[in-house]
């Protein structure tokens, strides 16, 4: 059934301007009453089109998070100006005979490994080994790792209850411990442990603070989480009395160092090793480099997939503009015809059902950005800067849901304007 038939006051000469807010006005209440008059057709398209909207909007803000929060892990990791020295796996037969005449990477040779040089701000012995752990509670598989006091501060390993090992422990070789936050929620659940013990291979270890919580981004972070930390004295008397450890991380002054120091440490451990090379030097700067960057490849790749999804529903959500535009003017014939009997010109004809498609598109448009904002909040408390709506994402999605209205409004809007008053009032 077609609309009440309206003569505004754009249909009289005098185009003045107030009369060309009545047009508009007039233009945005048909389009609603258009879509209210076919619900059905009408939610279709809007579900569309708010889709389309709504990917957009979701897939620019939390991408913005994801890079955030991945950055914040990368700087979290404390890899800059590092290198590591680890025990160097045999590739060879021969190597394997080589390597078994020499006692491996082992607190032994730290005296000489860690001679200080002008070019080295610390040295970070580390030793770990997996291991139950005993509580009132039962037993949980865990590691226990063997660290200097100031492994926490260098490494980036920020505690969030209790207190960090001390110079003292370390000289005392005390049976205290750190533990990792993961694992103390699975050992004490929801309960403070500063104060209780655990007991490792039938050693009990005091507790005296936890980790806070961090962000799993490599193995040592993985490890430092679900482990039991003591000073490195008490791990090689409890725990490993071989005295062999697992790698030592090496603090640069300048990153511009790494190969001059990597070429020292490489000799000292050599000359510790009776000439045996079983040790091999990592830039850990250089390898987070080339982690960064294939993260940041993965994430264009999953935002042209992403950007083509939505772009994708958007342009089925167009299709279902210029679907609804078209039986519109089937249904309104009658209307244009009369209104052009009655002085309007095919520019204002075709102005009104390009409106009109345009109110269409804000609609959907809107209902878009509501659900992505509603999203974006619920979403924010897992981002460590929150997760706000990316401004530029919103604005995309906006210029290309009404690009399409005016594009696929575009037919129906000329085919109405050019529709003579003759032959629509047959």
């Amino acid at each position: 059934m077609s609309e009440p038939i309206m003569i505004l006051p754009s249909d009289r000469p005098g185009h003045s301007f107030s009369s060309r807010m009545a047009l508009v006005a007039e233009v945005v209440r048909t389009g609603l009453t258009e879509l209210w008059a076919h619900k059905l057709r009408s939610f279709l398209t809007l579900t569309l089109l708010m889709l389309g909207v709504f990917a957009l909007v979701i897939m620019t803000s939390v991408m913005d998070g994801v890079v955030d929060k991945i950055s914040t892990g990368f700087s979290g990791l404390s890899f800059d100006g590092t290198v590591m020295l680890t025990p160097k796996s045999p590739e060879t037969t021969e190597e394997q005979k080589r390597f078994a005449m020499s006692p491996g990477l082992r607190a032994e040779d730290l005296s000489r490994l860690t001679a200080p040089d002008e070019k080295v701000l610390a040295f970070l012995p580390r030793a770990y080994k997996p291991t139950p752990v005993r509580v009132a509670s039962g037993t949980e598989r865990t590691f226990a790792i063997g660290v200097t006091p100031d492994y926490f501060s260098w490494m980036n390993r920020r505690i969030g209850l209790g207190r960090g090992l001390t110079e003292d422990d370390s000289r005392r070789h005390n049976a205290v411990a750190v533990v990792g936050s993961s694992i103390a929620s699975k050992l004490f659940g929801g309960a403070d442990p500063v104060g209780r013990s655990v007991k490792l291979e039938g050693q009990s270890f005091l507790i005296v603070g936890v980790l806070a919580p961090l962000q799993v981004m490599s193995e040592d972070t993985w490890l430092d989480g679900n482990g039991i930390l003591m000073p490195l004295e008490a791990y090689l008397d409890r725990m490993d009395t071989s005295h062999r450890l697992s790698q030592v991380a090496v603090k640069l002054r300048s990153k511009k160092e790494v190969d001059e120091v990597s070429a020292l440490l490489l000799s000292r451990a050599k000359q510790a090793h009776h000439g045996i090379e079983d040790i091999e030097v990592a830039d850990l700067s250089a390898e987070l480099v080339r982690a960064y960057q294939q993260f940041k490849d993965q994430i264009w790749g999953w935002q042209v997939v992403l950007q083509s999804l939505a772009a994708t529903v958007l342009l089925v959500g167009g299709v279902g503009v210029l679907s609804v535009m078209l039986i519109s003017f089937s249904d309104r014939r009658f209307e244009i015809g009369l209104r052009k009997a009655l002085g309007a010109s095919d520019k204002e004809i075709f102005i009104q059902f390009l409106l009109e498609a345009l109110v269409l598109a804000a609609l959907g448009a809107t209902g878009g950005t509501l659900g992505g904002t509603l999203v974006c909040k619920a979403l924010s408390a897992n981002f460590p800067y929150g997760l706000v709506v990316n401004p530029m994402g919103l604005l995309i999605a906006w210029a290309v849901a009404l690009g399409l209205a005016l594009v696929f409004g575009l037919y129906p809007a000329l085919k109405a304007s050019r529709l003579s008053p003759m032959e629509a009032m047959r």
